[in-house]
C-alpha cells in the first residue's frame, strides 16, 4: 500500500472505533475486517493505542505533580540528575520495542503522537499475564446461581454437601460417552467438582487430572443419575484452523443455568504473546466461559476458551483442541482411573444448520462448580 492509502485506512479505522461510519460503511468495514487478518490486527493495535493515549491523559496531572516535586528536591540537593547516556539508551530501547505502534502514531498524528506513544508505553505495563483475564466464574456469581435455582431456600434439593464451600466455576464439555469431560485447570480452584447439565440436573464428578501449564483438566462424571449418550456428536480437530474462519461457542457466563451462544471468527493462529498452543478469537467472552468449547461452522471442536485480554473488548484466547489429545495421553500415564477414553472420529453435526447444531450440542456442555 502507498502511504496515502495507509493514511486513508487509518482514518477509516479511527471512524470505525469512534462510531462515525454510516451503517453501509460499517457493514462494509466489518466484512473487510472479518476476511482480512491484517486489517483486524491494525484495528486491535489502534484500539490499544487510543486506550493508551487516554490512559496517558489521565496521568498528566500526576506527571505535573511529580515534576514539581522533583524540581523542589533537585533545588534542595536531595535528588541526583539522571545520567545522560543512560537516558539515551532507554529511549533507544523503547523505540526498538515499540516502533511498530510508534509508526502508526506518526502516520496519524505526527511527531507529537509519537512522543506521546513512547511516554505512554513507558508508563504502561508490558502485555503480560496481568493483562489477561481468566474466565472462570466468580464465587458471587455461583451463589447467585444457587439462589436463582432455590438451593438456598430449600426449594430444590442439591447434591452439594451441607458444609461445601463454593470456590469457582465455569464450563466443560464431554469428550467420551463414559462421562469424561474437559474444562480449564483454573476453573477447578477447589478440590471437588459438580457439573450441571443444560436441563438443570446436578451430577457429581471426579477431578481426574489437571495440567496447569496447558490450563486443561480432565473430569469424569461419577453419578448414578448420569445417562450416558450413545455417541459424542462432534469430532476434535487435530489440524490447525484457518484465519477468518467463523467460530462459535456455548457456555455458562450468566448467574442462572441458561446456556449462552456466542459467535465470532479466528483472528490469529497463535494466542497471547505468540503462544503456539492457542488461537486468538474475535468473540465476546465473559467470566463463566472458561472451559467452553469452540466450534467451527461444521460443529467440529477446534478449541477451549480460557482467557481474554482485559483492555481490548472481544480479544479472546482459546487453547487449541489438539492439546486435548496430549492431556489424555498424560492422564493415562499418571492415573489408573483413566481407561479407554475414545475420542469421537465422526462429526455427526456437520450437515446441519446452526440452530440444529446448537440443539444437538447443548446437552453435552455442562456448568461446572468447584468447591472444598
Amino acid at each position: 500500500m502507498e502511504k496515502m492509502d495507509d493514511l486513508q485506512l487509518l482514518e477509516q479505522i479511527e471512524k470505525y472505533l469512534t462510531g462515525e461510519l454510516s451503517s453501509d460503511e460499517l457493514i462494509q468495514f466489518e466484512s473487510m475486517r472479518k476476511t482480512t487478518p491484517e486489517l483486524d490486527q491494525m484495528v486491535v493495535e489502534h484500539k490499544l493505542f487510543l486506550h493508551q493515549m487516554n490512559h496517558f491523559a489521565d496521568r498528566r496531572n500526576f506527571s505535573k505533580l511529580t515534576e514539581t516535586t522533583f524540581n523542589h528536591l533537585f533545588e534542595a540537593g536531595e535528588w541526583a540528575p539522571v545520567n545522560e547516556m543512560s537516558t539515551q539508551y532507554k529511549v533507544i530501547q523503547l523505540w526498538n520495542k515499540y516502533k511498530k505502534v510508534g509508526a502508526i502514531a506518526a502516520t496519524v498524528g505526527g511527531v507529537i503522537a509519537l512522543i506521546t506513544t513512547v511516554v505512554t508505553m513507558y508508563f504502561t505495563p508490558s502485555l503480560n499475564g496481568s493483562q489477561v483475564l481468566q474466565l472462570s466464574k466468580a464465587i458471587e456469581t455461583i451463589k447467585n446461581n444457587q439462589l436463582a435455582q432455590g438451593h438456598l431456600l430449600n426449594e430444590v434439593k442439591t447434591k452439594l454437601p451441607d458444609n461445601a464451600v463454593l470456590i469457582s466455576g465455569g464450563t466443560g464439555f464431554l469428550i467420551d460417552t463414559k462421562g469424561y469431560m474437559i474444562t480449564n485447570a483454573h476453573v477447578l480452584k477447589g478440590n471437588k467438582a459438580m457439573v450441571i447439565s443444560s436441563d438443570g440436573k446436578e451430577l457429581n464428578a471426579d477431578i481426574i487430572y489437571t495440567d496447569k501449564v496447558i490450563d486443561l483438566a480432565l473430569l469424569k462424571i461419577n453419578d448414578t443419575d448420569f445417562v450416558a449418550p450413545r455417541n459424542i456428536p462432534y469430532a476434535i480437530r487435530k489440524k490447525s484452523s484457518e484465519l477468518g474462519e467463523e467460530v462459535y461457542t456455548l457456555g455458562y457466563p450468566r448467574s442462572d443455568n441458561d446456556i449462552v451462544y456466542g459467535k465470532g471468527y479466528l483472528s490469529a493462529k497463535s494466542g497471547f504473546e505468540g503462544d503456539s498452543n492457542a488461537y486468538q478469537l474475535q468473540i465476546v467472552a465473559n467470566p463463566g466461559y472458561s472451559g467452553a468449547p469452540v466450534f467451527n461452522e461444521n460443529a467440529e471442536l477446534i478449541g477451549i476458551i480460557n482467557t481474554r485480554q482485559k483492555k481490548l473488548e472481544g480479544v479472546t484466547f482459546a487453547i487449541k483442541s489438539a492439546k486435548i489429545i496430549d492431556l489424555i495421553a498424560a492422564s493415562e500415564k499418571a492415573s489408573e482411573k483413566v481407561k479407554n477414553i475414545r475420542i469421537q472420529k465422526n462429526n455427526y453435526n456437520a450437515g446441519n444448520d446452526r440452530k440444529q447444531q446448537i440443539n444437538n450440542l447443548r446437552s453435552y456442555i455442562f456448568n461446572i462448580r468447584s468447591f472444598n
